[in-house]
């Protein structure tokens, strides 16, 4: 108990000193890579016994993560470091509500339901299906090295930061983000596991020995309206191709809101629905607009313009080409 008593009092975030609340832009210290083995064994049971290795510090600590129950800071016994080994060979706890979180896999479950044996919810197949049935060049997107040198440009107020790319998919940007050195941190973020498992392979296939991309990259599932990271911790969130695949773009872009720190940017881009007139869609189809558009979460430029601005997002700006939308706004 008195070792309990002593870390609880210990300040917020003492390992990363560019997380405490309500800090500015400043050039923050980059995450340094610890030294770690080339092979380690991910699994579900993470291992809280002390180590062998004289480089791991198995101290609780408060941890940049928060429980998506009661967002409150987790409390981490293992290994500090955004990186992939650290992270996975930690335990994670709330020291509020109790509830313990620990790797699945490749990946950090740090979903409500992490832990349960009965309930389970799945993705949307209709979520699968958009990622998977886009045809970006087609429908506008400039492809990946031109979204990403856009991406950057926006995020430039954020270099430093910690970097959250909510919805990732296989992980593209992420390992983009990851591998430029912009950012101190980047976490790959997704709620279906099979995305994160690609993104994992792809890590994996880059990087063999998971020593050179992953010294500041994390891939953790959770759910996008309800993520686990404590309100105004994060320097930028990016959300590629995802808005459109939320189930809710209003909770979503909300929690977005509640996690950036006061002027951090959140970047994203999706498809455009087409404004459509009675007089542009067959007669047939007419007594149908009203229920196709509402089973549709394209939204007109306008109405994105107006999601952000509703969920206190100020300098809203964007890029257009076809349907394909790059916008960026800012916590103020």
């Amino acid at each position: 108990m008195a070792m309990a008593a002593s870390f609880l009092h210990q300040p917020l975030f003492p390992k990363y000193p560019f997380l405490l609340h309500k800090s500015q832009f400043i050039s923050r210290p980059q995450i340094s890579s610890l030294p770690f083995p080339s092979r380690f064994r991910a699994s579900s049971a993470v291992a809280l016994e002390p180590e062998s290795s004289p480089q791991l510090n198995n101290d609780m600590d408060f941890d940049l993560f928060s429980c998506p129950v009661c967002y409150e800071p987790l409390i981490r016994k293992g290994p500090p470091g955004l990186n992939l080994p650290a992270i996975y060979r930690s335990g994670f706890k709330c020291k509020t509500c109790n509830k313990s979180y620990s790797s699945k896999d490749m990946y950090l479950d740090l979903t409500i339901t992490a832990g349960s044996k009965a309930y389970n919810e799945a993705q949307p197949v209709r979520t699968e299906l958009f990622r998977l049935a886009s045809n970006f060049n087609l429908r506008g997107f400039p492809g990946p090295d031109e979204e990403f040198k856009m991406a950057q440009e926006y995020f430039k107020p954020a270099a430093g930061g910690l970097l959250v790319d909510v919805s990732c998919g296989s992980g593209l940007f992420s390992r983009k983000f990851a591998e430029s050195g912009t950012y101190s941190g980047v976490v790959a973020l997704d709620f279906s596991e099979n995305m994160l498992h690609q993104c994992y392979d792809f890590i994996k296939k880059d990087n063999p020995s998971l020593t050179t991309m992953c010294s500041n990259l994390a891939l953790v599932r959770a759910d996008i309206s309800r993520l686990p990271f404590s309100s105004g911790s994060v320097d930028a969130v990016h959300a590629g191709a995802a808005l459109h695949c939320w189930p809710s773009p209003s909770n979503a872009v909300a929690e977005i809101t509640r996690i950036l720190r006061s002027g951090g940017i959140f970047v994203g881009t999706t498809f455009l629905r087409p404004i459509y007139t009675n007089s542009s869609i067959p007669a047939i189809l007419r007594p149908f607009r009203q229920s196709i558009l509402q089973t549709s979460n394209y939204l007109t430029e306008k109405e994105i313009e107006d999601l952000c601005r509703s969920c206190a997002l100020i300098n809203y700006t964007s890029t257009i080409q076809q349907s394909f939308i790059m916008f960026s706004a800012q916590k103020a």
